[in-house]
């Protein structure tokens, strides 16, 4: 301290001995520090050292934990990898075993052991034939090509629109749409992968191509009709063979009708797997499927009044409709809570009933809604509900000039003049009230099409409601007047021509015979075993079941009042969907079996939105999808499934939430990779 010699003169010698002890503390202290920095960076080092070259178990672990595909905007592929098992078939069952890569032979994902043990994993079932080899072959979905056999041009467009909508789906199921980490495969792999991910539509000459086969074909051929509109007697039969000869794969689809050949395309669709081992898509050498519907009528429908629903929800519905093989989407677009629905001619019933702005559909979302469904051989069944369930949208008319559209809006207390709040029903006295019922099935005509079937609504009418404004009437008379008005403005707005099926919901009114059985249908939503069943099918007329007690998605979830019923229950399993043959049980003959036309199930959406849309219809709408189409024999007693179909339905389940369907999980998934033993 020698510079400290001048200054230090005026500081007293015991405050500079001070001064002097706390400057080397200071250095022991900073000392210390340093050195333990040092130590820990050593052990750090050290450690991951240790780890990295003598951790073989974690080395292992860390490879299983392989980074899961990602979306584009970040959103991870909904199904993991399961590189710590692989599957043997034994006894046509999947059997789970552990795998460790090097020491094993190729790993077989549960997939390719589902699709190749056991029986044939299509949903629903086909009725006629199915046949597919035991070999496999692979290939990208960029080899993938149409060629179409038809003279009718609006069944060459439609089926260009289905093709391109099966690639599509193809893609996502390869996660072609998904980046992959450069630790999920080789180098030399992922330099093909990434070439094949540019490879948008058909492949080009010259590109490299991944997999067993050089290219796939698949050749459509509708020779019959051109009709591309929706009835029910059309043709949904199809015949769809494959066979690989020298590397290239030839799918035929042969159908009468564009439909029956967009069922092809469905089950062609189940006929193709994405196997994670190679990332490449897999499919039968050889397979042969011959397939019809036993019913002609297969429908869902969703309530959009109670809860609004994004026209992206609806399509994402109608897809998985499309694979299940439903074919009626039943849009119950307006009730009591809301009136959805911008109208043309009439925008003061969403003015005064929609939610809110956004909560909307204009007639071009319908169009689009129905553009959509045809292509996934979906038709689209719109209802506007009445007389009853008629709420704030009606009531504008008397600032119009045209009186009260409806009577009973929100009266209280509600329970005396409605089944829910706010209570609702249209005047059948007020000659405007049926002009814009004309009006509006006019433009829901417009958007969807020629149609044999059209859905009046006529579901729990309050004679008490009109009682105070027509106590000298009939009531049950008027209530028959009206429906009879409605189907003459239906005949008026579909330019003098009534639709072959007038569809509107049971009721005490139906079993007044009022309703020709020539032209209405009945949709019977009440309990499987009421003798309205049978009285409807004795008075000779045509029926779609929609039972309350199988086939009422909405069930089992508790009340959401205070008073009141406001609930069915218990939930509805997708065993009592499937299970649910109410043909069989009723016991009918020949004559009222042509009578049931089909069969629907139904989501009323007090308690059900966006958010719980896809696990309250998937895939228990699936096991309606089975029950319609093949209508499988049940000798099982009334709780118990054939362990083929739990393993079918859980593929199916799959499938469905690889297409982007939030789908309800059936089971732990210990029992999905361990078929047969949870049952």
């Amino acid at each position: 301290m020698e510079y400290c010699n001048d200054a230090c003169s005026f500081i007293s010698p015991k405050l500079l001995a001070i001064l002097r002890y706390l400057f080397k503390m200071s250095l022991a202290v900073s000392l210390r520090r340093a050195l333990l920095v040092l130590l820990s960076g050593a052990i750090f080092i050290l450690t991951v050292l240790y780890w990295n070259q003598g951790g073989g178990k974690t080395q292992a672990y860390s490879e299983a934990l392989e980074r899961p595909h990602s979306h584009k905007d970040g959103t991870a592929f909904p199904i993991p990898v399961e590189k710590f098992w692989t599957y043997k078939c034994e006894n046509d069952r999947c059997m789970r075993v552990s795998y460790h890569a090097g020491k094993s032979a190729k790993r077989v994902s549960f997939i390719t052991c589902s699709m190749t043990c056991g029986y044939v994993n299509i949903w629903p079932a086909p009725t006629i034939k199915s046949l597919v080899s035991a070999q496999t072959t692979s290939f990208s979905v960029e080899i993938v090509q149409l060629e179409m056999d038809t003279p009718h041009r609006e069944v060459r467009k439609q089926l260009q629109l289905a093709f391109d909508s099966f690639l599509k789906d193809l893609r996502q199921i390869q996660r072609l749409d998904y980046a992959t980490s450069p630790a999920e495969m080789g180098e030399s792999e992922s330099s093909s992968w990434s070439s094949n991910n540019d490879m948008v539509g058909a492949a080009t000459s010259g590109q490299r191509r991944s997999g067993g086969l050089e290219s796939l074909l698949v050749k459509i051929s509708v020779q019959k009709s051109g009709d591309v509109d929706f009835s029910l007697d059309n043709d949904e039969s199809y015949q769809l063979s494959t066979i690989t000869e020298s590397h290239r794969l030839l799918v035929e689809i042969k159908a009468n009708s564009f439909f029956g050949a967009r069922h092809g395309l469905s089950t062609l669709q189940q006929l193709i797997w994405f196997d994670d081992e190679d990332h490449l898509l897999h499919t039968y050498v050889n397979s042969k499927v011959k397939d019809a519907p036993k019913f002609r009528y297969r429908g869902l429908m969703l309530d959009t009044s109670r809860h609004f629903f994004s026209v992206e929800a609806i399509k994402r519905t109608i897809m998985g409709m499309g694979l299940a093989k439903l074919n009626r989407f039943h849009w119950h677009l307006t009730d009591a809570q809301s009136f959805p629905y911008i109208s043309r001619n009439y925008p003061e019933l969403a003015e005064h009933g929609a939610y809110s702005e956004s909560e909307t559909y204009t007639e071009q979302d319908v169009r689009e809604v129905v553009d959509f469904a045809r292509i996934h051989g979906v038709q689209v069944i719109p209802e506007i509900d009445a007389p009853a369930h008629a709420g704030n949208g009606w009531d504008w008319g008397p600032k119009r000039g045209m009186g009260e559209l409806a009577v009973c809006i929100n009266q209280q207390p509600w329970s005396f003049y409605c089944g829910e709040p706010p209570c609702g029903q249209l005047n059948p006295k007020n000659n405007h009230t049926y002009l814009i019922l004309q009006r509006l099935y006019e433009e829901l005509l417009q958007a969807t099409g020629p149609t044999d079937l059209f859905h009046l609504g006529g579901d729990e009418v309050n004679l008490d409601c009109w009682a105070q404004y027509f106590n000298d009437t009939d009531l049950r008379g008027l209530w028959c007047d009206f429906m009879l008005q409605a189907m003459a403005r239906l005949k008026m707005a579909n330019n003098g021509v009534s639709p072959k099926y007038l569809a509107v919901w049971s009721s005490a009114l139906t079993n007044t015979k009022c309703l020709p059985n020539s032209q209405f249908t009945v949709q019977v939503w009440g309990g499987s075993t009421w003798q309205e069943n049978y009285d409807l099918l004795d008075n000779g007329y045509n029926v779609i079941f929609s039972h309350v007690d199988a086939w009422y998605l909405d069930c089992g979830f508790g009340s959401w009042r205070s008073t009141g019923e406001a609930a069915c229950s218990p939930y509805r399993t997708w065993q009592n969907v499937y299970k649910h043959r109410p043909w069989e049980r009723m016991r009918l003959d020949k004559k009222r079996r042509k009578q049931v036309l089909g069969g629907e199930a139904c989501l009323w959406t007090e308690q059900v939105d966006e958010n719980q849309l896809d696990n309250r219809l998937w895939p228990r709408a699936g096991a309606l999808g089975e029950r319609l189409w093949s209508d499988p024999s049940d000798d099982h007693d009334l709780d118990i499934m054939a362990p083929e179909v739990f393993r079918r339905i859980s593929l199916f389940r799959t499938r469905l939430v690889e297409l982007g369907i939030k789908a309800e999980a059936l089971f732990p998934k210990y029992c999905a990779q361990n078929p047969g033993e949870c049952i």
